[in-house]
């Protein structure tokens, strides 16, 4: 973890840490392995260990009675987290964000897939002034049965956009075409270069094991634009349609959406055309309760971050 410099805000806790020597060996400091509000999922975090042992020091796990249980944070507005190195110093003293001081961007493979993966969390930071960009990697256009590529793509431009407007976001079209994206130097060029333009403090996209080819391809550019740019912000990964489409995702951080669960769920709903109120019923709220559970809120959305040098280690503003 880098140190925090002089023109960085101070941390703010979501939870007190205990002294370094009461700590015990076996748990992520700042976790009371003896807490029993926690939300056990020993054969989830079991896999997650046994397949992605560096994820252990970076997810709040604890060894308990030779079982590991899920020990996860909420995180919660006002106190919502430090800026990495690269963010624009725009906070004030003891860590607290200014309102509109954060440039916020979320790519996502096709209109409804950030409202699905982090559309609670958007619509927080939006709520707190902050400026909201969600780039659409494609327009949806082979995603309603029955109609041409190019009206479903109006179609699908439309829902977006209102989607958009319900979460306090703008909404940007990367011109890609749903079930035919690319991953090449020219379009990883072309997403640098819209990142570029919002000037982002922290950045959400899909996490990159998927069984949609479009999720990962929008994922992979992202990363990749996100290297090219020298890892000038915190990358962020959402899940969606979790058993159905993301595989293997490592929750790390959580955004307790309890009270802007409504206003998701609204924008999920706008997109008509894809049947948003089934999708969220069949798996969002689901998602959205066992995270609530492993964080110890009613709902939340849970996110890893990919590890740098230069990154912050939990989600600015949130």
């Amino acid at each position: 973890m880098p140190t925090a410099s002089s023109n960085r805000p101070s941390r703010i806790a979501c939870a007190p840490a205990r002294s370094r020597a009461a700590r015990s060996p076996d748990c992520v400091p700042g976790v009371d392995e003896n807490d029993s509000r926690r939300a056990s999922t020993t054969g989830v975090i079991d896999a997650i260990v046994t397949y992605n042992p560096s994820l252990v020091r970076a997810t709040p796990m604890c060894a308990s009675s030779g079982r590991r249980s899920f020990l996860g944070q909420a995180l919660t507005l006002p106190a919502l987290i430090d800026l990495g190195e690269g963010a624009r110093a725009a906070t004030t003293v003891a860590g607290q964000i200014k309102p509109g001081s954060l440039s916020v961007v979320c790519v996502g493979a096709h209109p409804d897939d950030p409202e699905s993966g982090c559309g609670g969390t958007l619509a927080m930071y939006a709520a707190q002034g902050h400026r909201v960009t969600v780039i659409y990697l494609t327009r949806g256009e082979r995603g309603i049965p029955g109609k041409s590529e190019t009206e479903a793509a109006a179609i699908r431009t439309a829902e977006a956009e209102s989607a958009c407007k319900l979460l306090g976001a703008k909404a940007v079209f990367a011109g890609q075409i749903d079930g035919a994206t690319e991953l090449t130097r020219a379009r990883v060029d072309a997403m640098a270069t819209l990142l570029d333009a919002e000037a982002p403090d922290i950045v959400f996209t899909h996490w990159p094991i998927d069984t949609h080819f479009d999720h990962e391809v929008a994922s992979l550019l992202t990363i990749r634009a996100y290297v090219a740019r020298e890892r000038r912000f915190p990358l962020y990964f959402f899940e969606v349609n979790a058993g159905s489409q993301t595989m293997g995702f490592a929750a790390a951080q959580y955004v307790d959406i309890t009270k802007v669960r409504e206003t998701k769920k609204a924008a999920l709903f706008a997109h008509k055309s894809q049947h948003g109120d089934d999708i969220y019923r069949r798996y969002h709220e689901v998602m959205e309760g066992f995270r609530g559970r492993e964080a110890r809120v009613a709902a939340a959305e849970a996110f890893a971050l990919l590890p740098s040098a230069r990154g912050a280690e939990k989600l600015p503003g949130t």
